[in-house]
């Protein structure tokens, strides 16, 4: 039997000061805590993604792709579940408020900075790094989906279209939980559809996926039970960690969990598709991050509301301060730009440096601008993306009836031959028809 992949075993070796502290007891420094318990979600991460990557050989495909996308959402909601539960329990002791007297950062803000930061992290960083990488290798300006990527781009659209609505409210509810979880389940059922094909592994994913059938399964289990169980042990150490480094150096506590919190999460995704970009399977990964968004956008942002509900004892919404419903506005915006852009199922090398400007812009606008303005910032470069994404949508209106068809009428048996439909995050499902890599049970 072939050894398995240094990347294999680098992965859970990180994993190891993590638990090992958690399990002691131990209060380590707050700066500590967030890199050693961070590392450990990272570490678990990879793990969980190569499981599911290796599940593929046994699971049906329906069934991968409605239990791959839970459990490839867990990083990102781990900590954002810390967060949001810690929210409800200040709703439930300090009122709406959620925060006593004098906190300059509400449990609740920092559940929704979380969350924010993720989604705009996905495409400014994961979307523009795909099509970079691409160019790098091949001098390819731009990258050309499947026509088959014109389903989760419609439930995109759908999920920002409907996100576009959040900052004109002031909680997040049990209504908005019900249409998002809705707009996942469909989504879900529709890639469902898709006809079954052997799975593409690379990597430690290859490695156990060519294992024989017994101990395949086995490990494949293993691998879900531990790197879950790692998960869930350090996300909250993790998240007090930030939140005690930002409060000890000075430093925002907001925009640590906004952006450092989600890089943990994210990091083995977008590893994971800079990999597949760099070996020229430019297809495969700028799908598997878009389908990623999907499920950010929809399971993600419509459970919050459930976690904060028991833990506050209540039915009350998740509370939306006026500062993030800018957040909101600017996250949902930066999503119909990056849909309009994606009509066509092409994203050029220009469109991606825009993402990419856009995105550096509002640190430098956050590092010009007075704080008293900020709330002007964010709504200045909210409608900027909007005025974008109108124009792009103008000018690319004939695509977008088709890509809407496509993706939510048209059967996967005519979005044509060379089918692949990837989804969640870590744990992609591709279901190919041709060049498929053979695993031997």
């Amino acid at each position: 039997m072939r050894r398995p992949p240094i990347s294999g075993l680098l992965a859970p070796a990180v994993t190891v000061p993590g638990v090992v502290v958690a399990l002691a007891g131990v209060d380590p420094p707050a700066a500590g805590a967030a890199l050693i318990f961070g590392a450990a979600i990272v570490g678990a991460a990879f793990v969980l993604a190569w499981a599911a990557e290796a599940a593929q050989v046994d699971v049906s495909a329906g069934l991968a792709v409605a239990v791959l996308a839970l459990i490839a959402v867990l990083p990102e909601y781990s900590v954002d579940f810390v967060f949001t539960w810690r929210g409800g329990e200040a709703a439930a002791r300090y009122g709406a408020a959620c925060a006593p007297p004098g906190d300059e950062t509400p449990a609740c803000s920092l559940a929704l900075a979380n969350m924010t930061g993720a989604n705009r992290i996905l495409v400014g960083v994961g979307w523009v790094l795909v099509v970079l990488i691409a160019w790098r290798r091949s001098k390819v300006r731009g990258i050309r989906l499947g026509r088959a990527d014109a389903v989760p781009l419609a439930f995109l659209a759908i999920a920002s279209l409907y996100c576009l609505l959040l900052p004109l409210q002031r909680t997040l509810t049990l209504w908005d939980t019900g249409v998002l979880v809705a707009v996942f389940v469909a989504y879900s059922w529709r890639v469902s559809r898709a006809p079954a094909g052997e799975p593409d592994l690379i990597g430690p994913s290859a490695w156990v996926g060519g294992l024989a059938k017994t101990p395949r399964r086995a490990t494949v289990v293993a691998l879900f039970v531990v790197s879950a169980g790692v998960i869930l042990l350090c996300a909250e150490p993790f998240a007090e960690g930030l939140v005690n480094t930002g409060a000890q150096l000075g430093i925002s506590q907001f925009l640590l969990v906004q952006w450092v919190a989600p890089l943990a999460s994210e990091a083995p995704e977008l590893l994971v598709a800079g990999l597949y970009a760099w070996r020229l399977h430019t297809t495969e990964a700028l799908g598997a991050l878009v389908s990623s968004k999907v499920n950010q956008w929809t399971l993600l942002v419509g459970t919050l509301p459930i976690a904060f509900a028991a833990s506050s004892g209540g039915r009350s919404g998740l509370p939306i301060e006026p500062a993030q419903r800018d957040e909101l506005l600017l996250t949902a915006a930066q999503s119909l730009l990056a849909i309009a852009l994606l009509l066509g199922l092409t994203l050029s090398l220009r469109a991606a440096l825009l993402l990419a400007g856009l995105f550096v812009l509002q640190f430098a606008l956050g590092a010009a601008v007075p704080e008293a303005w900020h709330d002007r910032e964010l709504l200045g470069l909210s409608l900027l993306y909007l005025a974008l994404a109108a124009l792009t949508l103008v000018r690319k209106r004939a695509h977008l009836l088709p890509t809407l068809r496509d993706g939510l009428l048209t059967r996967y048996d005519e979005l044509g031959e060379d089918m692949h439909c990837t989804t969640t995050g870590g744990g992609r499902l591709r279901l190919r028809t041709r060049l498929k890599a053979r695993i031997h049970a």
